[in-house]
């Protein structure tokens, strides 16, 4: 087992039965868990208890989980993992696209649950903890690593901790084509078919927050960001 018992996770589902089937097998794992069961409720308690990570559902009474999802990110950065009962693509890349990390679609093995979980906070006390320099510098665009901060001709941009991870890890190689797989096994941590997906969702979020002109698509292979 990881060493994670300071990690507070907050589960939104409105499913009861399965929010505590989810609760109970991440405090099996060593994490302590929160629980809400709707909109209002999740908002609430990721403002109350600032968890490490979210298990979001889509569907929730008051208002659905991609509302709750840009209301946590606005407040605060943190990594959330959607679950959605729905299968259609434009669906999960909607939930991407407002700051989600990962998705799952119900229903779901609790092992393969974790294993994203687990993925996720490695993601992010890895991003933490780079070495290197503070801060990034291409063309117009610096990324200030210890702040986790964006600017492009000098305006800020606010990203979620995954977009900031998927630009600074382009940025550290300007040019350079990198893979989308390479991309999901250095910035995601997991490997699996719906992750190339996501990829191209959070390019798509950066293209639209920071210029369309920023990274270049090369078709088949992965993506490079240009210096300008």
């Amino acid at each position: 087992m990881e060493h994670s018992a300071a990690r507070r996770i907050l589960v939104v589902d409105d499913e009861i039965t399965i929010a505590e089937s989810v609760g109970a097998r991440l405090r099996a794992e060593g994490f302590e868990v929160e629980l809400a069961h709707d909109g209002p409720a999740a908002v609430a308690a990721a403002d109350a208890r600032r968890p490490d990570l979210v298990v979001l559902d889509v569907m929730l009474p008051g208002f659905d989980g991609l509302e709750v999802c840009r209301r946590i990110q606005a407040a605060r950065s943190v990594p959330v993992l959607m679950l959605t009962a729905r299968t259609e693509e434009t669906d999960q890349l909607v939930g991407l696209g407002v700051g989600a990390d990962d998705y799952l679609t119900k229903p779901f093995s609790m092992r393969i649950l974790t294993a994203r979980v687990h993925a996720l906070l490695r993601r992010t006390e890895r991003s933490a903890d780079q070495d290197g320099a503070a801060t990034l510098l291409v063309g117009d665009l610096r990324i200030d690593l210890d702040e986790r901060r964006v600017w492009r001709a000098g305006i800020e941009t606010q990203l979620t901790p995954l977009e900031f991870d998927l630009l600074a890890r382009l940025a550290r190689r300007p040019r350079a084509v990198l893979a989308r797989e390479r991309l999901l096994e250095e910035v995601w941590d997991w490997a699996d078919a719906a992750g190339s997906r996501a990829v191209d969702s959070h390019i798509k979020a950066l293209r639209r927050k920071l210029g369309a002109d920023l990274i270049r698509t090369v078709h088949g292979v992965g993506y490079a960001l240009e210096a300008r």
